[in-house]
């Protein structure tokens, strides 16, 4: 199913394959308008599909969205409850409009941790839309790039103790093939909406050399225009590895 075509796209000379993003400013927008803050979370599942369609429509490869960390397990109860009756009922709510748009689902993070109901609802969504062959959006869920780290370190060292894997053979490439994001290519750009100046434990070893773009657009305003603003900036860097 080919996705919904519109007629205003921007030419870029360069689509990043893989987008990141750290959706920030949820709160901070419910606050200014003197809501709930999960008002501002619902708004911000709106973004969600609103940037999800436009990365769909510029033929990036991979959209990863950093929904959920590790430490947002220790916000109050009320709001992590909120939020997961959110996540399947967004889950529920969007998939028609993945499979409309040829989007396939994936999710990365310690997924166990997740309510049953939650869990459940993100396997019947991946699994509706596992033949999608567009984008693919990828939910960071209950996930840590220093967890992820030591999984996939405690993952090696395990296969060094068994016989299965010689320390001479620990590599990049071997790390990378231990991590959530095995068989993703690292990000090429990122984005952190709000304004903040931090990586906040996301993809730490994906992110080596991948172009980063900050913009004081609070995370519920962000959408289409805005996602365009960010892959002009990236069509203006000189991406150079390391090298001159």
């Amino acid at each position: 199913m080919k996705p919904e075509a519109r007629s205003d796209l921007p030419a870029f000379e360069r689509i990043p394959r893989h987008v990141a993003v750290i959706m920030d400013g949820n709160g901070r927008w419910a606050g200014s308008r003197k809501l709930p803050r999960l008002e501002g979370h619902k708004r911000g599942a709106k973004a969600v599909e609103e940037t999800a369609k436009a990365a769909a429509e510029a033929k990036v490869e991979f959209l990863t969205l950093y929904a959920f960390s590790v430490e947002n397990w220790t916000r109050p109860a009320n709001e992590v409850k909120g939020l997961m009756s959110l996540l399947v009922q967004t889950l529920k709510q969007y998939e028609k409009t993945l499979n409309k748009n040829n989007i396939r689902l994936m999710a990365i993070g310690r997924l166990t941790d997740l309510p049953e109901k939650v869990l459940k609802q993100l396997q019947r969504t991946i699994a509706s839309t596992s033949s999608n062959t567009g984008l693919t959006l990828v939910l960071a869920l209950s996930y840590s790039g220093r967890v992820e780290m030591v999984e996939a370190t405690r993952q090696l060292a395990e296969k060094v103790r068994t016989g299965e894997l010689k320390t001479s053979q620990i590599n990049e490439k071997a790390i990378s093939d231990h991590l959530y994001t095995n068989g993703i290519p690292d990000p090429d750009l990122l984005i952190r909406t709000s304004g903040e100046m931090r990586l906040s434990n996301f993809l730490l070893w994906q992110i080596s050399y991948t172009e980063l773009y900050v913009t004081q657009v609070l995370w519920p305003d962000f959408g289409r225009e805005e996602f365009f603003n960010s892959l002009r900036s990236y069509n203006q860097r000189q991406r150079r590895f390391g090298a001159v």
